[in-house]
C-alpha cells in the first residue's frame, strides 16, 4: 500500500476508533451508574435491604465497569494520537495522568465494592450488614467513587477543553459546556443527584460529534484536512 494511502487510512479511522470507544465508554458507564443508583442507598450509612434485593443488578453493574475502563483507556490512546505534535506538554500531562487516575480509581471501588458483595453472600447478610466492616466497605466505596474519582474526572474535562480550544478540535460551545460540566463534578459532588452522570454524557455527546462530523465527510477532504482535526 502506498504511503498516501495509508496516511489517508489512518486520518480515517483514528477518529472513528476514538468516537466508537468513546460511545462504547459513555454508554457501559452510565449503565452501571444508573443500576447502582437505584440498587444502593446513596447514604453509605443506611443499611437497608439492598443486598438480598439487588445483588444481581450491582454484579451487573460492576463487571460492566472493567469493559468501560478498557474502552476509556483506548479512547485517551487515539485522542492523544490524533493530536499528534499539537498535543501541549502541559495540559497533555494533566489530561493524561487525571484519565488514568479517574480509572484507577474507578476500579479501586469496583473491586471494593464487588470484595463487599462476596462477603455478603458468602455470610449471613443481615449479620455483616450491621457490622464495621460493612460499614468501612460502604464508606470506602462511596468516597473513592464519588469524591475522588469523579474529581478526577472534572480535571480530564478541563484538561481536554482546554486542548481542545487551543487546537480547534471540538466546537467552541462544547469546550465551554465541559468547563461547565466539570465545575459541577468538583464542587457539587454528593449535593447534586446524578451528578456523577455528566462525565460519561459529556465524552458521549463529542464522541457523536467526531464520529458524525468523519461520516459526513467525503474521504478526499479528510485525507486533506490538518492532522489536528477530529
Amino acid at each position: 500500500m502506498r504511503p498516501e494511502a495509508t496516511l489517508a487510512r489512518q486520518k480515517l479511522t483514528t477518529p472513528r476508533a476514538a468516537a466508537v470507544a468513546g460511545i462504547l465508554f459513555s454508554v457501559l458507564l452510565i449503565i452501571s451508574l444508573v443500576l447502582i443508583r437505584i440498587s444502593v442507598p446513596a447514604d453509605p450509612t443506611d443499611v437497608g435491604a439492598w443486598p438480598a434485593e439487588s445483588w444481581k443488578s450491582i454484579n451487573l453493574a460492576l463487571n460492566l465497569l472493567p469493559f468501560a475502563g478498557i474502552a476509556f483507556l483506548w479512547f485517551i490512546g487515539v485522542v492523544r494520537d490524533r493530536l499528534g505534535d499539537y498535543e501541549d506538554r502541559l495540559f497533555a500531562t494533566v489530561f493524561l495522568g487525571s484519565g488514568l487516575l479517574f480509572l484507577a480509581m474507578l476500579f479501586s471501588s469496583a473491586a471494593v465494592a464487588g470484595g463487599l458483595i462476596s462477603t455478603l453472600g458468602a455470610t449471613a447478610p443481615i449479620a455483616l450488614s450491621g457490622s464495621s466492616v460493612y460499614f468501612f466497605g460502604r464508606a470506602l466505596t462511596y468516597e473513592i467513587m464519588n469524591v475522588y474519582a469523579m474529581k478526577m474526572a472534572g480535571v480530564f474535562m478541563i484538561s481536554t477543553c482546554t486542548l481542545a480550544v487551543r487546537t480547534g478540535i471540538l466546537p467552541r460551545w462544547m469546550s465551554l459546556l465541559g468547563y461547565v460540566l466539570a465545575l459541577l463534578l468538583l464542587l457539587s459532588i454528593g449535593l447534586v443527584p446524578w451528578v456523577s452522570l455528566a462525565f460519561p454524557l459529556w465524552v458521549l455527546l463529542i464522541s457523536v460529534h467526531i464520529l458524525l462530523a468523519n461520516l459526513s465527510r467525503p474521504p478526499e477532504a479528510t485525507s486533506l484536512q490538518p492532522e489536528v482535526n477530529l
